[in-house]
């Protein structure tokens, strides 16, 4: 017997989010950063460098932004993937903040607990 599939399911691969992802790559690229794309579970995520991933869902990347001293938690960003060249800017704003970030540093952009 075969199991009923639904529609509204995400495929585990999803060709949208991984392909996007791909086309984030060569917009950080133009930034001067590689980064490393690999997909999974109907996700995509972009490896820019440690402490820094990009995830795609096909209609949104989102990423870590900064650390939220007063609440204690991380806080990330968001861009919708038809703002791709924004989201690049972003990122690699972002990018060269991490790099910035004092020694020792127990969060990127110099934060910490």
């Amino acid at each position: 017997m075969v199991p009923h599939q639904r529609r509204d399911v995400v495929p585990a691969r999803s060709p949208a989010a991984l392909a996007t992802a791909q086309r984030l790559r060569a917009a950080l690229a133009r930034h001067g950063i590689s980064a490393i794309v690999k997909g999974d579970d109907g996700l995509a995520m972009v490896s820019v460098c440690a402490g820094l991933t990009v995830w795609c869902n096909g209609e949104r990347f989102w990423w870590y932004a900064r650390w939220d001293a007063q609440r204690r938690c991380r806080v990330n960003a968001s861009q919708e993937v038809s703002a791709l060249d924004r989201a690049a800017e972003r990122i690699a704003a972002h990018h060269a903040r991490f790099w910035q970030s004092p020694p020792g540093s127990a969060h990127p952009g110099g934060a910490s607990t």
